[in-house]
């Protein structure tokens, strides 16, 4: 019995050292985050509408490598989530006058969520290119379905007619963007903090599992699809956030928001970060979209080549995508002087 005790505690006093490692992590994501939004207002105070759009982006990316960078799922549809969270709340304000940015997101992420579980559905019951396949079918069903409910959704024109309220009776949506950036920001501290707790919880660790070897994990007992359901509703409930912010903050939503090219623009940005890390997906967001315009502002005829060119060299010099390969880098070189 005295061994029993000793063992559990001997296993519980190692386990501090991780504990505090990943609290001081988070605390130092938390920290980077709030620093590089505050960089963004002093260097874009009369852009922010770019930076909120960034941040909108970023959930849809986050969301993305939940299901791709730490299940393994192969999607290039995942756009579908963020538009379904789009238009729920779009058609919240402009249909039943319910105007409160935080009903809004809450109508966000339950329209994502449910796009979540019918796309997951569908592209689970594939494996590999299957599973491609099945995402642009759905993406494209998802498109012309908003595009046909026109009297709902805008069609084509768009969804207009959508209004918010001041936050909590007291911060208005001025003209300059400033209340929509820290919206968005705190929306984004939020996601991040709940979704490294995710990833690192004992269900975080299953999708990992399922990840490296599904075979093994249901020799154990566990159920992959199942799992993999939970993660894509999880995944669609952020990816709804995203939506519904994009609607709050523009006041309008149209179909591009369904498209396949952001559904393939934020593989992109995923790839250029790095799979299956939150930082990777936030930093490879940032770079691509802040390079996309840069570039297109400098040079409006060939800024699609070095668009490509940046995205060539990171897979051939950096595959695991630039935040990803810095970190691998650095943990060598720490590795290297103990």
């Amino acid at each position: 019995m005295a061994v029993v005790m000793n063992t559990e505690a001997a296993v519980s006093t190692s386990d501090r050292p991780r504990r505090s490692r990943s609290l001081g992590r988070d605390v130092a994501g938390v920290a980077a985050i709030t620093v590089v939004a505050v960089i963004g207002y002093l260097l874009f105070p009369d852009n922010l509408a770019l930076l909120t759009r960034i941040v909108a982006v970023a959930l849809l990316v986050l969301s993305l490598d939940l299901v791709t960078g730490y299940c393994g799922v192969a999607t290039l549809g995942h756009a579908a989530l963020f538009g379904s969270g789009a238009y729920a709340a779009g058609i919240l304000s402009a249909h039943y006058g319910i105007n409160d940015p935080l009903l809004m997101t809450l109508a966000g992420i339950a329209g994502g969520a449910v796009a979540g579980l019918v796309s997951g559905a569908v592209i689970l019951r594939g494996h590999g290119l299957p599973q491609l396949v099945l995402s642009i079918a759905l993406i494209n069903l998802f498109h012309e379905f908003a595009n046909k409910a026109s009297s709902w959704t805008g069609g084509s024109d768009g969804l207009s007619g959508i209004s918010t309220d001041p936050i909590f009776g007291y911060f208005e949506f001025d003209l300059y963007g400033h209340t929509a950036y820290v919206f968005a920001i705190v929306l984004l501290l939020l996601v991040f903090v709940v979704l490294r707790l995710l990833v690192r919880s004992p269900f975080g660790m299953l999708c990992r599992g399922i990840k490296e070897d599904d075979v093994r994990i249901r020799a154990m007992g566990a159920s992959p699809k199942a799992a993999l359901m939970r993660m894509y509703v999880i995944s669609g409930a952020v990816a709804g956030i995203g939506g519904a912010l994009n609607a709050i903050t523009t006041q309008v939503v149209g179909l591009d928001s369904l498209s396949f090219t952001l559904s393939a623009e934020s593989l992109v940005m995923l790839v250029l970060g790095g799979t299956g890390s939150l930082f990777g997906a936030l930093s490879g967001t940032v770079i691509f979209m802040l390079f996309e315009d840069y570039v297109s502002a400098a040079n409006p005829f060939h800024w699609l080549t070095m668009v490509g060119a940046l995205l060539i060299a990171v897979v051939l010099f950096a595959p695991k995508g630039l935040y990803g390969s810095t970190a691998a880098f650095l943990a060598r070189k720490r590795e290297a002087g103990q």
